[in-house]
């Protein structure tokens, strides 16, 4: 094969083509946007669309004579296949927040040349790094324009789709209610003024959704908040008339998306902003007008969106119920035509089980692109298949299904591994120790207020027993009807902040994994709710109850690994199931719930 001709190599040659007319030796693209988002409108995607590497994080850095791709170990495989012939370096870095790339720019580009990174998307956390290195180095950091706009005339335009009102009773706090607690906060900070760039936090805020990022109903959009009014700052005519008038009414005015900088610098200079470094840009936060006083801070909306009311929470539950039951009629179906001889490929199951989610009530999308991976394909975290590249389910093995769903009353995302034909000890002693793993966390109890990533050795702590471990983390929060990876909580090796506490009505998800390359993967994953514990003179303490409604297939257990306080939770988890879910299924769905939820005999 001849590489010289591959998308890739074309992309960067005409990438260092207009890195030397800007007088830059390199440029640094993170996969990001104004916003800080995890997932990107494609006007954005310049790491995929130069690199050709389609994972949803990762670093690319060019200079005049290298390239590198920096990734954790969810997208290696991933990375390797898709980077082969394009020139460009895999770096593998242990998570995606390690900042390798920085020490690759301070060895791989002279003191005195110039680097180039478009402001407008770099965060403002990490810029300070960046800044810092480049110091050091001697070299010249350049964030005042964009370095791939002339590369890249195929650049797709910004999106369109309409915004429309979240509206009671599934949005059970109202606008001027959020935005009074937000004013409440910025009070208690001393600030006049707080600007949000994240999608979700104005999602929140304003009881508004969208469809501008694939799978998260949100929409692209920054947001000044006053102690007396607010500024949308949105595409025009995203907004309908009728709805800009409510708005209106709930102190919400709207001015241009691209006038967002610019509502900054026409601050007066008494003002003092809150501004929160980990969701907003060096580029926005150079736009605020000279003299304005800046306070760093964890945005409100972050934290007040994260615990869910009891409103709320009651409205996931009926959402779990209703995706539950879509499961049971996908693997009903799933199981009856594998014992027909049915052709079954990845992409099916991708299909069946997505039409099954539309079927049911509150059914907004998907809420994150449906990971089916058999066998081989399971070892891969974050593998999708695709026309071009896919598996067919059959011999024997296991079949690994990550999905999920966005419902007016919430967000919900699933991971269960079923068995395909006769599968092996080791599939069984795999599968029965990431059990293991998320039965132990899920019956953990602890101080409100623990840091969440102190809880991220519980679930891992089966597998280390036999030195064996996973790359990601264990546990992220989830939206309410919004992006189902919401923080500021997060069970994983992250190093902890104040923030990552625990604390009611956080919904949070518990899935630990096992892949060996080449073979099998798993992972077995359940949302969970934060909910009160009984309190003790030691004080308030929290424990999990479990929200994801659907069976753990019993047929996949090493029962000589199991204990009877795990067989007795799974069997009472499974009751809980089948109670919930029989109402709302019948025919063929029933009847596979009710053989799925049969108890395990208690040794």
């Amino acid at each position: 094969m001849d590489t010289r001709t591959a998308p890739a190599r074309l992309r960067i040659a005409r990438l260092r083509e207009t890195l030397a007319d800007q007088q830059l030796h390199a440029v640094l693209v993170p996969s990001a946007d104004p916003h800080l988002s995890e997932y990107l409108p494609a006007h954005w995607q310049g790491r995929e669309w130069f690199s050709g590497f389609t994972g949803s994080m990762g670093t690319l850095v060019v200079t005049a004579t290298k390239a590198a791709v920096f990734a954790d170990s969810r997208y290696w495989v991933q990375a390797e296949a898709e980077l082969a012939g394009s020139g460009i370096e895999l770096v593998k870095i242990p998570t995606g927040a390690a900042t390798h790339h920085l020490d690759w720019i301070a060895a791989e580009v002279p003191a005195g040349a110039a680097l180039g990174v478009d402001g407008q998307v770099l965060g403002l956390a990490a810029a300070k790094q960046l800044a810092e290195v480049c110091q050091r180095a001697g070299i010249v950091l350049k964030t005042q324009s964009d370095p791939l706009a002339a590369a890249w005339p195929e650049r797709a335009s910004l999106p369109a789709a309409a915004i429309y009102d979240h509206k009671a009773p599934h949005a059970p706090l109202g606008r001027p209610a959020k935005l009074a607690a937000v004013r409440a906060a910025m009070a208690r900070h001393g600030a006049s003024h707080h600007f949000v760039s994240t999608v979700d936090d104005i999602a929140w805020i304003t009881n508004l959704r969208g469809a501008d990022v694939d799978y998260n109903p949100v929409f692209l959009a920054h947001l000044l908040i006053s102690q007396t009014d607010a500024v949308l700052f949105v595409g025009a005519g995203k907004v309908p008339a009728a709805l800009a008038a409510t708005l209106a009414a709930d102190g919400i005015l709207l001015a241009d998306y691209a006038h967002a900088a610019a509502g900054l610098a026409a601050l007066p200079p008494q003002a003092t902003l809150l501004i929160d470094p980990r969701r907003v840009t060096l580029g926005l936060r150079e736009a605020a007008a000279p003299g304005v006083s800046m306070i760093e801070a964890i945005n409100p909306s972050t934290l007040a969106k994260s615990r869910k009311t009891a409103e709320e929470a009651a409205f996931v539950r009926e959402a779990m119920a209703q995706d539950g039951a879509a499961m049971c009629h996908f693997y009903a179906w799933f199981e009856a035509a594998q014992a027909r001889g049915e052709r079954i490929t990845e992409i099916t199951i991708d299909e069946k089980l997505s039409a099954e989610r539309a079927k049911r009530p509150g059914f907004v999308g998907l809420s994150f692109p449906t990971i089916a991976g058999f066998n081989a394909n399971g070892a891969l975290p974050h593998y999708r298949a695709t026309a071009q590249s896919h598996a067919v389910i059959e011999g024997n093995g296991l079949l690994l299904i990550d999905s999920g769903g966005q419902y007016l009353g919430g967000t919900t995302d699933i991971t269960r591994v079923w068995p395909v034909g006769t599968i092996s000890d080791e599939h069984r002693h795999d599968f029965t120790l990431v059990l293991k793993g998320t039965l132990q966390l899920s019956r953990a109890r602890f101080p409100t207020g623990t840091l969440s990533p102190a809880l991220d050795a519980l679930a891992r702590a089966p597998l280390w027993a036999e030195s064996m471990e996973y790359g990601h983390g264990t546990g992220h929060g989830v939206g309410y009807f919004l992006n189902v990876h919401e923080g500021p909580q997060s069970i994983s090796k992250a190093i902890p902040d104040a923030n990552m506490a625990m604390q009611p009505g956080m919904i949070t998800s518990i899935e630990p994994g096992l892949y060996k390359p080449g073979r099998h993967g798993v992972r077995i994953e359940n949302l969970v709710l934060n909910v009160a514990a009984p309190a003790s003179e030691f004080g308030e303490f929290l424990e999990f109850e479990t929200l994801t409604l659907c069976p753990i297939d019993t047929r996949c257990l090493d029962m000589a690994l199991m204990r009877a306080d795990e067989i007795d939770w799974l069997n009472r988890y499974h009751a809980i199931v089948r109670e919930r879910l029989a109402p709302l299924v019948d025919g063929a769905g029933l009847t596979w719930l009710m053989t799925r939820t049969e108890p395990i005999p208690t040794p």
